[in-house]
């Protein structure tokens, strides 16, 4: 069973449609991508990582609490 987990007020949901966004607008075009391109999906990509780690660990702590 899936459990609706708090988003912490991330903003997670933002981070990951920006990522979508650039990556569309580079699938779009023709031509190469340019080095500034990948490390603002790269820059955008390692906030997302960084942030479900803080989701995670924010979690398993209300779920630790919960249990106690």
């Amino acid at each position: 069973m899936l459990k609706h987990l708090p988003d912490h007020g991330l903003p997670l949901v933002q981070l990951k449609e920006q990522r979508r966004d650039l990556v569309v607008a580079l699938q779009n075009r023709n031509g190469p991508v340019n080095a500034w391109e990948l490390m603002q999906i790269a820059a955008v990509q390692q906030a997302i990582s960084a942030f479900e780690d803080v989701i995670t660990d924010l979690d398993a702590e209300m779920e630790m609490e919960a249990a106690a």
